[in-house]
């Protein structure tokens, strides 16, 4: 049958990223305290297009996804964009899985127990041989601002903020590593599940050590530079705030040198 992609494209121009996304699957991640999490993920694959093709293969993107093995690491990924650049003759191979990540939480005082779940990503770029492999996660923390305290002759504002930790590594990172850097960079932890004792222990905690968006995202970064397999890392922190109708923000990105 004819192959109308490998037609001459009407505008000679190559393309950088072209593919498919919002694909599903199912997905077996490592679990720092269970071995392993079963979840699903929303993905996206590409490819490099040179100028004197028309179009790519659609298809062959859902077939290399057919073959992948549910379990996701850094070889599986690797495998998958390596088949993806051959199944479509590409230099160029992209993907991204966005999923969500469940940990089990205990509350501080009454010990109760409940679910937290976290947006997670993996993004990797196959070019040449070579895979840049980037692990993340969007944390949500409470903040209580420093300036309302100190202002204010009863309480302060609070809000929740959004912790989003992206990092490059040697050898094995846990996702658990980055969601407790990112926890631990707030005024507090968000919990599913607070009883009243809880709920006057976070409050006071949080009270008792308030931070700017500033101090969040710098505390972050701190500790992803301190990690010992963290290579490069990028943070951005979003506070939602409680008296605005705007959120306030702030990022760092470094290359971490390891002697």
């Amino acid at each position: 049958m004819e192959d109308v992609q490998k037609h001459p494209a009407p505008v000679a121009m190559a393309i950088d990223r072209v593919g498919v996304k919002d694909l599903r699957l199912p997905l077996v991640v490592r679990d720092r305290a269970e071995g392993s999490q079963h979840t699903v993920a929303r993905v996206e694959l590409s490819v490099d297009l040179p100028e004197r093709f028309k179009g790519t293969h659609m298809s062959r993107f859902v077939e290399a996804l057919e073959n992948f093995s549910e379990e996701l690491d850094y070889a599986s990924f690797k495998k998958l964009l390596a088949d993806i650049c051959g199944r479509l003759e590409a230099r160029t191979a992209f993907a991204r899985f966005t999923f969500p990540y469940f940990l089990r939480q205990t509350s501080p005082v009454s010990g109760s127990r409940g679910l937290m779940g976290y947006t997670c990503h993996v993004r990797g770029e196959y070019r040449d041989g070579r895979l840049d492999f980037t692990l993340g996660v969007d944390v949500p923390v409470m903040t209580v601002c420093p300036c309302s305290k100190a202002i204010s002759r009863e309480g302060a504002h609070s809000q929740r903020a959004e912790v989003r930790v992206r990092a490059r590594f040697k050898g094995f990172l846990w996702l658990e590593d980055l969601i407790e850097i990112a926890e631990r960079s707030g005024s507090s932890p968000v919990y599913t599940l607070l009883k009243r004792e809880d709920e006057k222990y976070v409050t006071e905690t949080a009270f008792a050590q308030p931070t700017f968006v500033e101090d969040v995202v710098r505390t972050a970064a701190k500790g992803l530079s301190e990690h010992p397999r963290i290579t490069w890392f990028q943070v951005e922190v979003e506070s939602f705030e409680s008296i605005h109708d705007h959120s306030a923000v702030a990022a760092i990105e470094r290359t971490v040198e390891k002697s």
